[in-house]
């Protein structure tokens, strides 16, 4: 199913938002079923990059160039996490001061959304993917800013504008002529974002790195999601 353009750019700021509110309102203490949605998101999103995307990605062009860029997304993850220190995996080990907004994390928590908006103009399954993997990071991170030292507006600013770099990321790849030329190697890019995100949700556990059967039921319907929503 083709969704119109605005929904594109949309449903990723209002998916941000109503997380927020969430959080805001209903203020979750125990956060193990926010965290089995997360790992849901993350078989979701490594299914459909491996079902979709690669394939995509690599017809029409070198494999070992489009490598080489899957492998540069995955450094630039990495690289952007030792500034938002895994928030994009819903960990937060950051200690925000009083009254000062986190320009760190809110570059790299930018970069990263930005590159994941990439895929989405000409793909709509992935759009399913990017928004099941942001409701449970969106939760986690109001929570942790709603809890922090910052300011409540302060809050509200930096989710508002975090909500928009995703839709960005999906209108400058699809609306800027230099741009669409390089659509191989953004979405080459993207994956690697999307791999290291993914297994690090999936294979992260909370207590001693091991697998509990939840978690692993989960995963397992994640990837059974994405392949009946290729195949719907």
């Amino acid at each position: 199913m083709d969704f119109p353009v605005y929904v594109i750019y949309i449903v990723p700021i209002l998916a941000v938002w109503a997380s927020f509110a969430f959080a805001y309102i209903a203020r979750p203490k125990n956060i193990k079923n926010i965290n089995l949605l997360l790992a849901f998101s993350g078989a979701f999103l490594l299914s459909l990059t491996f079902l979709e995307l690669l394939p995509e990605v690599y017809e029409g062009h070198d494999p070992k160039t489009i490598a080489l860029y899957i492998l540069a997304g995955i450094l630039l993850q990495i690289f952007l996490e030792f500034f938002s220190k895994g928030a994009e995996h819903g960990h937060m080990h950051i200690d925000i001061k009083q009254n000062r907004f986190p320009i760190l994390l809110f570059l790299s928590l930018s970069i990263h959304a930005l590159v994941e908006g990439v895929p989405i103009h000409d793909n709509n399954s992935i759009l399913y993917g990017i928004i099941i993997h942001k409701i449970p990071v969106a939760i986690i991170l109001s929570i942790f800013l709603i809890n922090s030292k910052m300011r409540l507006a302060w809050a509200i600013l930096f989710v508002v504008f975090f909500s928009l770099m995703t839709p960005l990321g999906s209108f400058l790849s699809a609306q800027l002529p230099k741009l669409q030329g390089y659509g191989h190697i953004l979405t080459a890019l993207a994956i690697g974002v999307f791999f290291h995100i993914s297994t690090i949700i999936l294979f992260e556990s909370s207590k001693g790195h091991s697998f509990n059967l939840q978690k692993l039921l989960v995963i397992i319907l994640g990837i059974a999601t994405a392949y009946f929503t290729l195949h719907m």
